[in-house]
């Protein structure tokens, strides 16, 4: 899927994204949030992105192994979190391999560079230097869903009381709290895909629940939303960034799964990210 002309929010096309970096180019790399990346060598990043249009079923660019062997050299040192991936010895806690992401972009100033995300969470957090936000931050103190968590909690520890006192006798308001935490799981899942707002190219935004109905789904798979390649073109558009190359890997064990491999490439997976991806370039 090839993405068209990108405007940003001033309208500019991608027509006028500067070629000559020659400026003071502070303010555009502010501008650009501080989980973008320039290149080192900017002559030799331009002249391989030189007619570069962005296409979700090419092959890697080589832009885009650069910055992937950045950022694995990058996981492979920082000591800013602990994260076990079961690469080491020294790991706490259920191994958990995850996907990452980068993606090229370029400046309104022609500034090249990438831009880094994780699916998921990592580390327990959803913010950390280096990498863009999540599209809606769940764990946010004091949010929706945390109230609506510790309530589905409530409802469960009632069922657990009554069932050990006696099931039989108390079978009935077992039953309608069960029914209950039924509704109750329901409103707070649909409530919690609503805040998932994705813009396409021109600005405008669709939720979760519209995107995944139109294409047929009854309601969008667990986890939709906090796939990396999504993250990675929201952060872009929101800072006028224009895409130019996607690329994901996997790093660590899969302790679930031997279809992920350390250090390997995949594509944006079809489940839950085509349809995201398909409005977002639209």
């Amino acid at each position: 899927m090839r993405l068209p002309p990108l405007r940003g929010a001033d309208n500019m096309p991608a027509s006028m994204y500067k070629t000559d970096v020659k400026e003071d180019l502070s303010i555009t790399e502010q501008d650009a949030g501080t989980a973008f990346c320039r290149f080192t060598d900017q002559d030799n990043a331009r002249s391989v992105a030189e007619s570069l249009t962005f296409n979700l079923e090419d092959n890697i660019h080589p832009l885009c192994e650069t910055a992937i062997a950045e950022l694995q050299q990058y996981l492979a040192v920082q000591n800013e979190w602990k994260h076990n991936f079961g690469l080491g010895s020294h790991g706490n806690g259920a191994v958990i391999g995850k996907m990452f992401g980068v993606l090229v972009v370029r400046t309104r100033c022609g500034v090249l560079g990438y831009l880094s995300a994780f699916s998921g969470k990592l580390a327990n957090g959803n913010h950390h230097n280096r990498f863009v936000e999540p599209v809606f931050d769940g764990l946010k103190t004091g949010g929706f869903l945390n109230a609506g968590m510790i309530r589905l909690s409530a409802i469960n520890n009632e069922i657990a009381v009554l069932s050990g006192e006696d099931a039989i006798l108390h079978e009935a308001a077992i039953t309608k709290l069960k029914e209950l935490r039924k509704a109750h799981s329901n409103r707070l899942q649909r409530q919690l895909h609503e805040q998932y707002n994705f813009s396409n190219r021109a600005g405008q935004f669709r939720n979760l629940v519209d995107i995944f109905t139109d294409h047929g789904y009854k309601q969008p798979p667990a986890g939709a939303g906090e796939c990396a390649g999504p993250k990675l073109l929201q952060y872009a558009f929101r800072h006028q960034l224009e895409p130019l190359a996607l690329a994901e890997f996997w790093w660590g064990l899969s302790p679930k799964s031997a279809t992920w491999k350390h250090g390997a490439y995949y594509k944006p997976c079809k489940e839950k990210c085509a349809p995201i991806l398909s409005y977002m370039l639209s």
